[in-house]
């Protein structure tokens, strides 16, 4: 694929801007990185995390006023020293406030941003990103999409939430894809809808769009892939769709595989950090983004997790100079993975499981993800949207959404899946609405814990 060229007359070979070739350089330098060993990898990063602790402990009051993040920047950092510093809470990160902010961040990672997350696990954070991290944001996407081979001078559908400015209700179009690949390459529109509007609205929109590639939340590519299932609808061009946001759950996959007829790719982020794994390109599995953050997943001990074990995930991006999130517990929880079978020495997590408020308390005091796959419902048609909350460890609620109540034979057969599904026969009440709304930050939970 040939740049854009900024030199007037020629295109081939390519002459881009400084912006282009400045994002270029460091994506090129992504292509080799992604094949190094794990080992490599590894040395590399502590190398990045090492110079990140001693710019925090030099200029952030948070980390300059303990001493045992000094005494781990002192001396070279190892995984061992690494595993030694504390963990920093979202509820730490809130109460810090500016002690976390360097106050002396260099003059070539100017200018800074600050970003407010959308609250999500009911506390939302300020946060501040910097010149350099946006282009690390900008190589990260760049990679995600050449990765996945798309044709960039197609057509983009972005079924997203909507920017601080809005999107018009009959939905907007733009010239490129976004500056990450606009930068660089020449590309096809994008057109924007907001994933606020009834979804009916949004197939409509989607078929007069009619686009070769469709990004959306998880929860509402479903939503939409049971709307064109049941109308036999079909996207004529579509070549893939794209997800992010959300945890991915079990079923969502073979749903929209089955109603659109082409594969989802998936992508890991947070608005703190940015991206942090990205699904690949040979496999469902995600890879680390390791060359802009550092992710650990730890158990209940603090330790690192092995290969198909779920634990909580810990990040640190490795480049923000202006607020450095070291250690940060996201609230998320996945399951590592073992070495990839294509060859690149990234980090692997199998999937992304969610958020811990999300997680199933038995009454044994146990807690576990609860899985129950729209697959094993999908059957019963009175059942358009189910959300399970919990409210205390014997009793679930069922909130469905549907054209009609379920008969008691349907609601017998739901609470005999769920029971299955669940591992436990909990009590279960039925509430029947009209629609569930979406959390804050307009992403949808499936499954609610209230204990």
């Amino acid at each position: 694929m040939i740049p854009r060229s900024a030199v007037s007359g020629i295109r081939w070979p390519a002459v881009p801007n400084h912006a282009a070739a400045r994002l270029l350089a460091v994506y090129h330098q992504l292509e080799w990185s992604e094949w190094l060993s794990p080992a490599e990898l590894e040395r590399l990063q502590l190398s990045a995390l090492g110079r990140l602790l001693q710019h925090a402990t030099r200029t952030v009051p948070h980390y300059r006023e303990r001493p045992e993040y000094a005494e781990v920047a002192a001396s070279p950092l190892t995984p061992d020293s690494w595993r030694r510093l504390p963990v920093l809470t979202r509820a730490e990160l809130q109460d810090a406030g500016s002690s976390l902010r360097s106050e002396s961040v260099p003059t070539d990672h100017l200018p800074l941003n600050e970003t407010v997350t959308s609250g999500s696990t009911g506390r939302p954070v300020r946060a501040v990103t910097t010149a350099v991290t946006h282009l690390f944001w900008m190589a990260l996407t760049l990679r995600e999409q050449l990765w996945h081979g798309r044709d960039l001078t197609a057509t983009l559908a972005a079924i997203r939430t909507p920017p601080p400015g809005g999107i018009p209700a009959g939905g907007a179009r733009l010239a490129g894809w976004g500056a990450a690949v606009d930068l660089v390459y020449e590309t096809g529109p994008c057109a924007l809808f907001s994933v606020q509007q009834d979804v009916g609205r949004q197939a409509e929109w989607l078929a007069a769009v009619d686009p070769e590639y469709l990004l959306s939340l998880p929860s509402n590519l479903v939503a939409l892939a049971r709307h064109f299932g049941g109308t036999g609808a079909r996207l004529s061009k579509l070549r893939q769709v794209c997800s992010y946001g959300e945890a991915l759950g079990p079923h969502v996959r073979d749903t929209c595989r089955d109603a659109f007829g082409v594969e989802l790719v998936d992508m890991y982020s947070s608005q703190e950090v940015g991206y942090l794994a990205l699904q690949c390109p040979a496999t469902e599995q995600y890879h680390v983004q390791s060359e802009a953050v550092r992710v650990d997943v730890l158990d209940d001990d603090g330790d690192p997790c092995r290969p198909g074990d779920i634990g909580r995930v810990v990040v640190t991006p490795l480049h923000n100079l202006a607020m450095p999130l070291v250690r940060y517990d996201l609230g998320d929880y996945a399951e590592v993975g073992a070495t990839c079978g294509c060859g690149r020495g990234l980090p692997v997590l199998t999937r992304i499981v969610g958020r811990q408020r999300n997680m199933l308390t038995l009454p044994t005091g146990e807690q576990v993800w609860p899985l129950f796959g729209a697959r094993a419902w999908a059957h019963i048609d009175a059942v358009r949207q189910l959300q399970v909350v919990q409210h205390d460890l014997d009793h679930l609620e069922a909130r469905v959404v549907g054209p009609r109540p379920l008969t008691p034979d349907e609601e017998a057969e739901l609470t005999a899946v769920l029971h299955q599904r669940l591992s436990y026969p909990f009590r279960l009440s039925f509430t029947y609405l009209d629609r569930i709304d979406r959390e804050k930050g307009l992403k949808f939970e499936d499954f609610v814990s209230l204990v």
